[in-house]
């Protein structure tokens, strides 16, 4: 037991000071399934059927116009996302993308 104490505090000390995994650009691909341009928002249903809801911020350099519903999409979120933050919404910002795919 006394052998135990030591290695559980050096395991505990190693994994506090571990840096976390690095994270990666996320993709959704799916259906727009709403679309707003004028209040910059949509959503997109995934083959899963899970929902994704979007804001587009006005830096995005994302023209919504260009989008319809029914569209077969892909939206890549560039910036490094960890894997318990991605959400069913996000922002859309400088450097992400909403992209048509073929069906």
């Amino acid at each position: 037991m006394r052998t135990l104490l030591p290695l559980a505090a050096a395991i505990l000390a190693f994994s506090l000071s571990a840096p976390p995994a690095a994270a990666e650009e996320r993709t959704v691909v799916g259906t727009i399934v709403g679309l707003d341009p004028q209040a910059r928002t949509l959503s997109v249903a995934d083959g899963k059927g899970a929902r994704w809801n979007f804001k587009v911020l006005p830096d995005a350099d994302i023209d919504l116009k260009a989008f319809k519903e029914g569209d077969r999409v892909s939206v890549s979120i560039a910036r490094a996302t960890p894997l318990n933050m991605m959400t069913s919404a996000d922002f859309l910002r400088k450097g992400d993308k909403i992209v048509k795919v073929p069906y």
